[in-house]
């Protein structure tokens, strides 16, 4: 891997995981000495990232991780829901794959998560649950327009607002669960339309965690 290779992985990562927040500032010179490089392939690297949508570049201001707006991540979203119909219809009609096992499991384990209220080892869970489907429904060029679109969402932040939600992972489980039937019952058409409202449903849950979080950070109480 080379030097700016590895500089976009690892930021991508922080990005994606929350470490670095949206609004945070990006230093190159910082940075440089953080990965104990030079500042061009620092440079070139938030470039890269500036077209995932990662980084945002403003000339003469700074540059900063991308904090989606509400349009923003309303878009994405449906998005999400249009990639993610398409990937468990295509799943239902492969028939009996190995992803269908690796399903069942992620979806045994999740049912514990859930009873014992382990709120971060289901939110890991959900987001293998769904990376099966995609992997499953065997169609790169899908993948990779859905890797790009998870990036921008920064996913793994965002489902922690969304489970937050009472009772939204009891649903989001029951939910995984339908969908799974309907894969193994090779419909294609249900398993499109029942993934497509599951995804709209974690939407809503998240704009209403964005809805409460939003008073508290303007220093009033939360909704």
């Amino acid at each position: 891997m080379s030097i700016q290779s590895r500089v976009i992985v690892e930021l991508r990562g922080r990005i994606i995981s929350g470490e670095l927040a949206p609004g945070t500032s990006l230093s190159e010179i910082v940075l440089a000495e953080a990965f104990g490089v030079s500042r061009t392939p620092v440079r070139e690297a938030l470039k890269q990232l500036q077209t995932e949508g990662l980084v945002d570049i403003r000339p003469r201001v700074g540059t900063f991780v991308a904090a989606p707006s509400r349009q923003e991540i309303t878009e994405l979203f449906q998005m999400k829901e249009l990639l993610e119909g398409a990937a468990a219809r295509l799943l239902a009609q492969r028939g009996r794959v190995p992803e269908l096992d690796a399903l069942e499991a992620n979806l045994s384990t999740a049912d514990a998560a859930v009873r014992s209220g382990d709120q971060e080892g289901y939110a890991e869970l959900v987001h293998e649950f769904h990376d099966l489907v995609m992997r499953g429904a065997d169609n790169a060029k899908l993948a990779d327009h859905y890797r790009t679109l998870m990036n921008q969402l920064a996913y793994p932040r965002l489902v922690h607002t969304s489970l937050a939600q009472p009772g939204r992972p009891t649903r989001s489980d029951s939910e995984h669960h339908h969908v799974l039937e309907l894969i193994r019952a090779k419909d294609g058409d249900g398993a499109e339309r029942v993934m497509r409202e599951h995804v709209r449903a974690s939407h809503r849950a998240l704009m209403d965690g964005l809805d409460r979080a939003a008073p508290a950070a303007d220093g009033g109480e939360p909704g």
